[in-house]
This record gives C-alpha cells, structure tokens and sequence, in this order.
C-alpha cells in the first residue's frame, strides 16, 4: 500500500483490515481506565518512512507552523491538504467508527447532549456545516532540543475527543527522548501524567479534551492535555490523525 495509490478502494479496505485487526476490546478498555491505548505495528516500516519522506514537499500541505514562533514549544509541523494522502484517508476513514462508540459513551456519562454519527463523512459535513473545513491531519518534525507544549487540538466548537498519533521513526535508533506524555487533571486534585512508549509504526488513541472518570457518586469530568517531551538527539516524526476540521 502506497501513500499515493492508484487504486484508493484498495487502499481503504487495507486500513480497514488493519484497523479491524486491532484488539479492540483491550482498546477501549485502555481508553476508558487511562485515556489512551496503544496500537501496535498500525504501519509498516516502508510506510512510516514514505510518509516522513513527505515532509519536504510542501506540495501535499496547507500550511507550516514553526512552534518556537507561537509559544508551542520547539519543533515544527505541516498541516495535509485535501485530498489526504490515501493512507492517511483510508486510516482517518477505518478509524472513527471504532471510536464514535466510545466517543458517545463518554458523552452520555458526562452527561453531554452531542452524539457523533457512525460515518465519518456525516461528520464531516457536521463540521463543514460549522465552519470548519481546514483539513487537520499534519505531520510532526522534532530535532535536538525540541519538544511540544501540553496542549489540546481543538480548532473550533466541534471537536471529536479523540484522536490518534502514529510514530514514524525508531526511539533509540533515529531519536533519543521525546516521549509522548498525556497528563489529566482531575477535580481538587493534582496532575496524573501519562508516558506513552512507543515504536515505529505504533500508534497511540488518546482523548483529546475531556473523559469521563467513575467515583464514589457516579461519574465526573476530567480534563486532558497531550505534548512531547525533549528530544535529547536524532529526528523524531510524527503523523497526527485528528478527526475533525478546523475553523
């Protein structure tokens, strides 16, 4: 499967079959005790390193942010123009209904009126019909010393919670540090952080804003927030898989 395919049915029924390969249950079951799960081997070796290759050609992206310049840490990244990559598409596509199910119990224990629809496309429209119909999916650059602030991709009043980020390069081959962290604040308490280890062609599920938390009454809201620790050498990317459009 290419990032470019002749044949983009094929290349959706291959993210299909991958995603469907996943253990799904173990999943969400990560999701719903620490806010993310790990997918293993979601890529292909070749694959991580043709869509890395990408970066340079600024052909296939919309717009560059150089962190340093808005306060988001040091690195930089590239946001994907329509039309995706088919690899990219096909794995936004095969993704979101896995997730609309858990996206929709978290919002019925917090308590929330929003639904997401099962088919990514109606939520598309959703999104579209808001305003926000900037492609979001982007690809992460990190170099000696780099790193990204903890943050959370919101881009507009319609946001899916969450959304997923597959590493591309080998850590203690192309990179040392730079470890993926997730923290989650919870009322009247203080910050629980999460490091994420991944592999090349791992994948990470994470909430993107909110989840929900059982206590002693029920359950209540906690808040989530998602960044990058300090890469100590190498080069380290990323490819970013956000399920709704921007503003």
């Amino acid at each position: 499967m290419t990032i470019h395919s002749l044949d983009t049915k094929r290349a959706s029924r291959s993210a299909e079959s991958r995603v469907a390969a996943q253990n799904w249950r173990a999943l969400v079951a990560e999701l719903n005790a620490h806010g993310c799960a790990v997918m293993p081997g979601l890529l292909s070796l070749d694959e991580c390193a043709e869509i890395a290759a990408l970066y340079p050609h600024e052909e296939h992206f919309r717009s560059h942010v150089v962190m340093a310049r808005h306060g988001f840490g040091k690195g930089e990244y590239r946001y994907f123009r329509y039309p995706l990559p088919d690899l990219i598409e096909g794995l936004r596509t095969a993704l979101y209904p896995r997730l609309a199910g858990v996206a929709n119990d978290w919002n019925e224990k917090m308590g929330a009126a929003l639904r997401y629809p099962a088919d990514h496309a109606a939520f598309l429209k959703r999104c579209h019909d808001e305003g926000q119909t900037k492609p979001t999916p982007l690809l992460l650059q990190y170099g000696p010393g780099d790193f990204n602030c903890l943050h959370q991709d919101l881009y507009g009043a319609l946001a899916f919670p969450l959304q997923v980020a597959i590493l591309l390069s080998e850590p203690g081959e192309d990179f040392t540090g730079g470890e993926f962290v997730l923290t989650e604040q919870r009322p009247r308490m203080q910050s629980r952080a999460e490091v994420v280890s991944l592999k090349r062609g791992d994948a990470v599920i994470f909430a993107v804003h909110n989840r929900p938390v059982q206590g002693t009454k029920g359950y209540y809201r906690v808040n989530l927030r998602h960044g990058v620790s300090r890469l100590r050498s190498g080069r380290r990317h990323t490819v970013g898989i956000i399920f709704h459009d921007a503003r």
